[in-house]
């Protein structure tokens, strides 16, 4: 498939989430990013402000198996990944799956399950499999896990670990919205005259898997992808911080910033790229400095630092990789 004609599916999917999820066409534009790319999503807010509807909306936008959990202080692992239950009929132990084993996974206020629960989806979000029993059972893609989560600070909840945190592609915020768009809001559910709003997809399962596989055809010029190494160094040498960002936190800004080109229609990445996906794909990865939590000191606003200290490439040249130093 194209890049332009993957950009032209991903501004149709947007187009039709954002008939119901009012006035967010950026915090969109990144959660539909990191689907492209490949990864999980962390929506991370306030309750009330669209998580649940927007995973459920881009569910059906893109035409995909959809489950929602509800993680709850007593959720157990089984109640996850799934388990073995006696079959009377049968005389056996027989895998009964659980909601792990799904095309989208809606784990919903996941910061609200002890760590044991939580790291129950590890293995399903990075090696795509489930291991039961001693037994492993590989999960059919796409499989992405859009999980929601309150702040820290918000009553009854657990932090996640760092080892989970640095799985997820990027976090987004939606925050409240303006008057306008509140009124926005008021006026659908008028005109709707239901609760609920069901959308038309936009794409199948086959499709979103020929979008992904596109990605792969985006060229990164080789300053780019040292700018994308460079600026996650300079997280581990902030003054804030006590541990910076990993590897994995590079490979999530060169993953988002291939999306974000196609989603401009463009087979090439530009540094401007790699700026908008910086904050979202870097700033959950940063374990900041005792002191800086007790100053309130938020890791964005490190990421921002490091972005303006860090001078952006500005070269034609060919990617190595592609096989040429030619310029263009």
């Amino acid at each position: 498939m194209a890049p332009y004609e993957v950009g032209r599916l991903a501004g149709a999917v947007l187009d039709s989430v954002g008939s119901v999820v009012v006035g967010k066409r950026d915090s969109l534009e990144l959660v539909l990013a990191g689907i492209l790319a490949g990864g999980h999503v962390l929506l991370e807010d306030l309750p009330g402000l669209g998580k649940t509807l927007t995973a459920r909306c881009f569910a059906q936008a893109l035409g995909l198996d959809f489950r929602r959990l509800q993680f709850t202080p007593d959720l157990l692992p089984a109640d996850v990944t799934g388990s073995f239950l006696y079959d009377q009929r049968k005389g056996d132990f027989a895998f009964r799956a659980g909601p792990v084993f799904t095309n989208m996974l809606l784990a919903d206020e996941i910061n609200r399950t002890p760590p044991k629960t939580q790291s129950a989806l590890l293995e399903a979000m990075q090696e795509k499999q489930v291991s039961v029993e001693g037994v492993t059972y590989r999960l059919d893609p796409p499989f992405h896990v859009l999980a929601t989560a309150n702040p820290i600070e918000y009553e009854g909840t657990y932090p996640l670990p760092e080892a989970q945190l640095d799985r997820f592609l990027l976090r987004v915020s939606f925050g409240y919205p303006t008057a306008d768009e509140e009124w926005e809001v008021l006026r659908r559910r008028m005109s709707r005259r239901q609760e609920e709003s069901q959308l038309t997809p936009v794409v199948n399962s086959h499709t979103l898997q020929a979008m992904q596989a596109a990605l792969e055809t985006v060229q990164v010029e080789d300053s780019i992808g040292r700018y994308i190494v460079e600026l996650t160094a300079a997280t581990r040498e902030h003054s804030a911080t006590l541990v910076g960002a990993s590897p994995r936190g590079s490979l999530a800004l060169l993953l988002l910033a291939r999306a974000r080109a196609v989603m401009s229609g463009r087979d090439y990445v530009v540094p401007e790229d790699v700026k908008d996906v910086a904050v979202p794909a870097l700033a959950h990865r940063l374990t900041l400095r005792p002191e800086m939590w007790l100053r309130r000191v938020d890791p964005g606003f490190v990421v921002q630092e490091v972005l303006q200290n860090v001078a952006a490439p500005a070269s034609g040249a060919l990617p190595t990789y592609a096989g040429g130093y030619a310029e263009q």
